[in-house]
């Protein structure tokens, strides 16, 4: 369960960036992959407070590690989708993001 402002548009992001369904429903979506095993639910809070990172001024609440087999392929797809690249890049393996909420996220190679 992620916490957000808009529960349907975060649903379609993280939808479109694992290729997995979107099914929103009021205040509340999940994304569910092709088989139905694996499922990411979004809440809509009211007085959402995006958090702040790498700070924890306000906490991550979740943060989300997603392989990929390029990184810079998945960049591009990231940020097409609405992602943001954080400026502190601490890894070589690894390439950080916000979501459209703030939350951070990682897509990973090895």
């Amino acid at each position: 369960m992620i916490d957000c402002p808009d529960p349907e548009a975060l649903a379609a992001f993280y939808g479109g960036l694992l290729d997995w369904q979107s099914k929103p429903d009021g205040d509340w979506a999940e994304i569910r992959s092709a088989d139905g095993s694996n499922c990411i639910s979004f809440q809509q809070v009211a007085d959402y407070r995006a958090p702040e990172w790498p700070g924890q001024t306000v906490p991550q609440q979740m943060h989300l590690d997603l392989m990929v087999e390029d990184l810079d392929a998945g960049e591009a797809t990231a940020i097409e989708l609405g992602a943001i690249k954080a400026e502190i890049q601490p890894g070589t393996t690894f390439r950080v993001f916000l979501d459209p909420a703030g939350h951070p996220f990682c897509l990973c190679v090895g």
